[in-house]
């Protein structure tokens, strides 16, 4: 049974959040489902889905408030922390942070950040796990 079942955002224009967050979650592997009032992307039984905002004009949500802080995509390489930060950026996201390693975190912690228009933070980030000590 994974963790989380469905993430659930807010955005101010969802037309424009679509444009952004759809190639970034084909990317990733993940299948589109358009509703209603909403739009969802899935991969098993993991769900992302942006739903428009009640109050228009009520954003964008600011990094470090109280709330929402960045979703963290785990990946299998290095390379495919590039690729999708590159699609990203391509897609209209900001780049808070290029690929790079972070050894606050650990020496093999590679990872990069990017903020759509409403404030949404997405981490790429590949941790392999160490290597076993030699005997």
């Amino acid at each position: 049974m994974p963790l989380f079942d469905h993430l659930g955002i807010t955005v101010d224009d969802l037309p424009r959040s679509i444009a952004q967050f759809d190639p970034v979650m084909q990317a990733l592997g993940c299948t589109r489902q358009d509703a209603d009032e909403s739009v969802s992307w899935y991969k098993g039984e993991e769900e992302l889905i942006l739903f428009p905002a009640r109050e228009a004009g009520s954003g964008p949500h600011r990094h470090g408030r109280v709330g929402w802080q960045h979703l963290a995509f785990a990946v299998e390489s290095c390379a495919e922390v590039d690729r999708l930060h590159e699609i990203a950026v391509g897609a209209g996201w900001t780049a808070v942070r290029e690929p790079k390693l972070y050894p606050r975190f650990n020496d093999r912690y590679y990872a990069s950040f990017v903020e759509d228009d409403n404030g949404i933070r997405l981490e790429f980030m590949y941790n392999p796990p160490r290597e076993p000590a030699a005997d």
